[in-house]
C-alpha cells in the first residue's frame, strides 16, 4: 500500500493535474486568465443592485437543482430543500448531504467554492456546519462578497444573462450607467414565443409580448414583427447572442401547414397537432435565425433535455424544480436540414450547439464541420458539456470528441450555465481538466514538448477564442 505521504492531497494547488507539463500549462498559462461567461442564468436585478446575500443558504442552496436532487436522493424531506425550514436548517441538511456526494461533481464544486471564495479548507460535514455557516455568512456582509464583488474575485470580465424578448432590460441599462469593470450583456431567449403546445400559456405570453412592443399579435406576420422589434431593442442594449432550449431542432417542409393558419387556430383555442407544432416552430425559428444573421449575432442551441417529467412534483413545486433528465431524441437529420435551410441563402449565423446526451457527442462534433465555410474561425461550435455533462467525465468526452472530429484549437471554452454567483470555480475546474488532457498527451509522446505553443492553444480555448468570437463591446449600447 502507498504511504500516507505518497497519496495526493485533496484539492491541492495541483488538483487534477497529473504531471509536470500539465501543472506548467495550468499555472503558467490558464490560471490567471479572465473569464467570459457567455451563458448563465444570473439575475440582472442582483447584479445591477449589487445584492448582499444574508447568508450562505440564500446564495448557495436557493435555486440549485443539482443540490436539491442529491438531497432528495438521500431521503431528506422537501421542507429542508425548497420548503419552509429555516435557512440554517437547510444548510445543516446540505452539510449532512455533501459527504455522501463522493464522486459526484457536487463534491468537487462545493469544496472548491468554499475554498476559493471563503478560504475554508476544511471538508464540510455536519460537525462543521455551524462554524461554516457563521463564517461564510459573516463574510457575505462584506463589500467584496456582494454580487459584483464575487464576480470580480473570480476575474470575470463578461457575463451574459438569459432574457425573454418581453423583458424591459431596465436593469441592464441601470448597470451600464454604473460603468462597472465586470460587463453584463443580455442574451435573447425567445422559446416562449413559439411554444404553441400549451394554448393557454401561449396566448397569455403573446399578450405580454404585445404589450412590450405595442403590437397586437393576431397573425404570424404580426408575431414576426413583434420579435423583430425586440431583436432590435436587445441589439440596442448590447445583446449579440441568442439562446434556445429545445428537445431537438425542428424541420418541416409540408407546404400545406401554414404557420399563419396554425397560429390563428391556436388563438381560437384549438389544440395543434404534432405536425403543426413542428411546422410552426420550424418557421418561427428560421425567421428568428435570419434576424440574428442580419444583426451579426451568435445563436446558441441547447438540445436534448427531457423536462418536467414528474407531474406530481410539478403540481406541488411548479416547473423547473429538479425533475428534468437527459432525453433520447433523434438529433442528426433535423439539425442538418435546419442549418442547411439557413445556409442555402447564406443566412446561417455563428452557431453553438450543446449536446446533453453523450451518445450524440460524435453527431454534434461532426455536424459542425458540415457548415464551417471559412468565413470565420470556428463559425460553428460544438459547445462545452452542459447540465448533466459539465463534470469531469463529460468535459473530457466532449474535449476528446471535438479533438478527434474538429479543431480543439478553435474551441470557445467553458461557461457556468448557472444561477449562482458562487459557481465560477467551474471555469477553473474546466481549465485544470483541459490542461491535464494536454499534459497527458505530452507525457505519452502524442504531443510535442512545446510549452509555449501548447500554452497559447490553452489560452485561446480558455479566453481568447471567446473574446474574438463574440462581438461584445460597451460601445454597442445605445441610450434610447
Amino acid at each position: 500500500m502507498p504511504s500516507q505521504k505518497s497519496i495526493p492531497t485533496f484539492l491541492s494547488e495541483d488538483f487534477l493535474l497529473k504531471n509536470e507539463f500539465a501543472k506548467n500549462l495550468y499555472h503558467g498559462f490558464a490560471k490567471d486568465l479572465p473569464i467570459i461567461d457567455y451563458h448563465n442564468h444570473l439575475s440582472p436585478v442582483e447584479i445591477s443592485s449589487n445584492r448582499k446575500f444574508e447568508n450562505i443558504s440564500k446564495i448557495w442552496l436557493a435555486g440549485d437543482h443539482y443540490k436539491w436532487r442529491a438531497m432528495r436522493t438521500l431521503g431528506i424531506e422537501e421542507k429542508f430543500i425548497t420548503g419552509d425550514a429555516t435557512d440554517y436548517q437547510k444548510f445543516e441538511k446540505w452539510a449532512y448531504t455533501l459527504p455522501y456526494t463522493l464522486r459526484n461533481p457536487l463534491y468537487h464544486w462545493s469544496q472548491m467554492e468554499l475554498s476559493k471564495y471563503f478560504g475554508i479548507k476544511e471538508l464540510l460535514n455536519p460537525s462543521q456546519a455551524e462554524k461554516v455557516y457563521q463564517a461564510t455568512s459573516e463574510q457575505l456582509q462584506e463589500e467584496k462578497f456582494r454580487a459584483r464583488g464575487l464576480l470580480e474575485q473570480m476575474k470575470v470580465a463578461i457575463v451574459c444573462t438569459t432574457d425573454d424578448p418581453a423583458d424591459t432590460l431596465e436593469h441592464h441599462e441601470a448597470y451600464f450607467d454604473q460603468n462597472q469593470s465586470v460587463k453584463m450583456y443580455p442574451a435573447f431567449r425567445p422559446d416562449k414565443s413559439f411554444a404553441i403546445e400549451n394554448i393557454s400559456t401561449y396566448k397569455t405570453y403573446l399578450q405580454r409580448l404585445g404589450l412590450a412592443t405595442g403590437i397586437e399579435i393576431t397573425s404570424f406576420d404580426t408575431l414576426l414583427e413583434a420579435l423583430e422589434n425586440r431583436v432590435n431593442f436587445f441589439h440596442s442594449r448590447g445583446c449579440r447572442l441568442s439562446d434556445h432550449g429545445l428537445e431537438n431542432m425542428y424541420f418541416s417542409k409540408i407546404t400545406s401547414l401554414s404557420p399563419d393558419q396554425i397560429l390563428k387556430k391556436v388563438l381560437e383555442g384549438t389544440e395543434p397537432t404534432d405536425q403543426e407544432i413542428t411546422a410552426f416552430k420550424f418557421h418561427a425559428l428560421t425567421a428568428l435565425c435570419k434576424l440574428y444573421h442580419a444583426k451579426g449575432w451568435v445563436q446558441q442551441f441547447h438540445l436534448g433535455a427531457l423536462r418536467n417529467t414528474n407531474e406530481r412534483m410539478e403540481r406541488v413545486l411548479g416547473p423547473d424544480t429538479g425533475f428534468d433528465s437527459i432525453g433520447d431524441f433523434n438529433q442528426a437529420t433535423s439539425m442538418a436540414a435546419f442549418f442547411n435551410e439557413l445556409d442555402k441563402s447564406d443566412q446561417l449565423s455563428k452557431t453553438v450547439i450543446y449536446n446533453l446526451n453523450p451518445r450524440d457527442n460524435e453527431v454534434f462534433a461532426s455536424m459542425i464541420g458540415n457548415f464551417n465555410d471559412g468565413s470565420s474561425k470556428g463559425k460553428i461550435q460544438f459547445g462545452s458539456g452542459w447540465w448533466y455533462l459539465d463534470q469531469k467525465d463529460g468535459m473530457e468526452k466532449q474535449l476528446n470528441t471535438l479533438s478527434n472530429m474538429g479543431l480543439i484549437s478553435c474551441f470557445i471554452g467553458m461557461l457556468t450555465d448557472s444561477r449562482s454567483f458562487l459557481s465560477f470555480p467551474r471555469h477553473e475546474y474546466f481549465r485544470r481538466i483541459l490542461c491535464n488532457l494536454f499534459g497527458q498527451d505530452v507525457e505519452n509522446g502524442e504531443l510535442p514538448w512545446d510549452e509555449q505553443w501548447l500554452g497559447k492553444i490553452i489560452q485561446d480555448i480558455c479566453y481568447y477564442n471567446a473574446k474574438s468570437y463574440f462581438n461584445f463591446s460597451p460601445s454597442n449600447f445605445q441610450h434610447l
